[in-house]
């Protein structure tokens, strides 16, 4: 690949240096760190908003799971339709511009209503940032590097955790959870600016030259639909996430809470410790998994390997995952949990990159909303409502 790349558009020559193109997808994590802090510190600020508003574990699974996922989910399909049409960078402007001032107003919060509302607003805002960021990065890196560009991008989501719940965990402890909210909300107006100013939109196909499918009218609604179902390999990975989804976003909402509540621990001694798990060990897994899957398939000449290696990945998780619960103590409970989360991210890069190779140009930001809608409206709807009915349950015996 060489410094610069150059694409025949129908009005100018479209040029990106190398330089650019790594600029464009460290903004693009930049983005995806906001969204996953503003999304997960409600799970480290779980127990003290039960604490002010006495909501059962059930309201706190309504507000981590569906009041989020539901409208992230099902609205993600419209805008990644939009996404696959229009500027994709002013989408991402919007979008993150919204959810940012809806976290900040979590803030603002004076009951179950209102927080719920807030949370809405951050589904939403959030909707249009990941299907619109994944078309970019796949029209910026070509197929070959594409997994590794995804795995990189998808670094995003261990780092979010990290500092959602370092941020989130230190400035509840000192200054009261309505605090984080705004402390980690706020910043997001002003990368929102950035990206509206500094990131080009680059022609569709461009990474692969592919000048016919970027002049050809993108696909209707219906037709995009009935081509993922007619493909086997685009029903079932959305499928398989959603399975693995509802025991790994159930866990990552209730986990802090479940620290805090049986070992005692406080909000910034658990935030510290599940920042630095996911910020090293799942930053290095999201990287070094699509390094490896990019290897295996250019070694055997199968694309299939991306998803035998992703299933691989996840079913080595699950015997690290019993020793989380069921030690007795904490700090050893919890280095037991680097391993899945270490495996757990392997799958991302591989996964999505093939996701996006199977769409084609004009359908990527809907092939990321489908996977998105398929696998997060079980997992976040799901996950964390099932773990909060049965705590309230047995706590009720």
């Amino acid at each position: 690949m060489n410094a610069t790349t150059q694409a025949a558009t129908t009005a100018e020559p479209f040029v990106v240096s190398d330089r650019y193109r790594y600029y464009v997808l460290a903004l693009l994590i930049c983005v995806g760190i906001c969204s996953w802090i503003d999304r997960n510190i409600f799970s480290i600020l779980l127990e003290p908003i039960k604490q002010e508003f006495h909501f059962s574990d059930t309201q706190l699974g309504l507000l981590g799971g569906i009041a989020f996922g539901l409208f992230y989910a099902t609205v993600g399909l419209p805008i990644a339709w939009l996404a696959d049409r229009f500027n994709r960078r002013k989408i991402i402007t919007v979008a993150l511009a919204l959810w940012s001032a809806m976290t900040a107003c979590s803030g603002l919060a004076t009951g179950f209503g209102t927080l719920f509302l807030a949370r809405v607003g951050v589904g939403l805002g959030e909707a249009g940032g990941s299907p619109p960021s994944q078309s970019l990065v796949s029209d910026y890196f070509p197929p070959e590097r594409r997994a590794f560009a995804m795995g990189v991008l998808f670094m995003y989501i261990p780092l979010g955790f990290m500092f959602g719940f370092l941020i989130g965990g230190w400035i509840n402890q000192f200054f009261g959870w309505r605090a984080a909210f705004m402390v980690v909300g706020l910043p997001g107006l002003a990368l929102a600016l950035l990206v509206h100013f500094t990131l080009k939109e680059p022609p569709r196909g461009f990474s692969e030259k592919s000048l016919s499918s970027t002049l050809a009218p993108p696909p209707s609604l219906g037709a995009t639909v009935r081509y993922f179902l007619s493909r086997s390999s685009l029903r079932h990975i959305p499928l398989a996430g959603a399975i693995h989804g509802v025991g790994a976003w159930g866990a990552g909402v209730w986990l802090p809470a479940y620290f805090m509540r049986v070992h005692g621990m406080s909000s910034g001694e658990i935030g510290s410790w599940m920042a630095m798990i996911f910020g090293i060990f799942g930053t290095l897994g999201a990287v070094v998994g699509g390094r490896i899957a990019d290897g295996i398939v250019k070694r055997t000449g199968d694309p299939r390997w991306y998803t035998r290696f992703s299933a691989i990945v996840i079913l080595a998780c699950i015997p690290f995952t019993f020793p989380v619960y069921l030690w007795s103590t904490p700090q050893p409970a919890l280095l037991f949990f680097i391993v899945p989360i270490f495996l757990g991210h392997m799958f991302l890069g591989p996964v999505t990159g093939m996701i996006q190779s199977l769409a084609g140009v004009r359908r990527r930001a809907m092939a990321a909303a489908f996977y998105l809608f398929l696998a997060n409206l079980i997992s976040m709807g799901v996950g964390p409502l099932i773990i909060g009915a049965i705590s309230d349950f047995y706590s009720a015996k």
